[in-house]
């Protein structure tokens, strides 16, 4: 969809045509569920933050700004959505006493035909997910959009409502914690090489 025509759909929908809606859901929908996933880790709460934020996103549309952009607009909503699942899961946590209870993803690495590198690699990936289940919804989030996404610090901070240096300060505190999480990984590296 070329940017005339998204403009014309999303005018369209904002005076109350359900069909100019479906489309921006089509034309978005994907990206917005790959950012929810990267951001709670599983495809049930990827799923739920995007049907919720599309809810949102159509209840608010009066709102929308149309010298926005409606994706960027939309990003901000399910990056929002997305923290709310995450807080709930860190006080579903608390409340029950449970370290692990989510599904968390496991990814191979591209590199390395050898089964050592591989299962080192998914040792890699899964202490990632889970260091990411240990960080706040704020530097989770941070973490997402500035290592996953490819964000700036900038486009951080507007998409979380944060100043430039609090945005750095919750990238910084994240790395810092997945750091002290894959430390004792890069020691048994060491000594294997030693």
């Amino acid at each position: 969809m070329d940017a005339g025509d998204a403009a014309a759909a999303l005018a369209r929908a904002r005076r109350g045509d359900g069909d100019a809606f479906r489309v921006l859901v089509e034309h978005h929908g994907k990206g917005a569920f790959g950012l929810a996933f990267r951001l709670t880790g599983n495809a049930e709460d990827a799923e739920e933050v995007v049907q919720e934020s599309f809810l949102k996103a159509y209840r608010q549309l009066e709102r929308f700004e149309a010298r926005s952009n409606f994706g960027t607009w939309l990003h901000r909503i399910v990056v929002n959505c997305a923290m709310d699942v995450l807080r709930a899961r860190q006080s579903r946590r608390a409340r029950e006493h449970v370290s692990e209870v989510d599904d968390v993803a496991e990814w191979l690495p591209d590199a390395g035909p050898c089964p050592e590198q591989l299962a080192r690699g998914a040792e890699i990936e899964r202490r990632i997910e889970s260091s990411l289940d240990e960080l706040t919804p704020q530097e989770r989030a941070a973490f997402t959009l500035r290592h996953r996404e490819g964000c700036s610090i900038e486009e951080i901070g507007r998409t979380l409502g944060l100043q430039t240096s609090a945005a750095k300060h919750a990238v910084f505190r994240a790395v810092r914690k997945l750091r002290v999480t894959l430390e004792p990984l890069r020691a048994q590296a060491a000594r294997r090489e030693a």
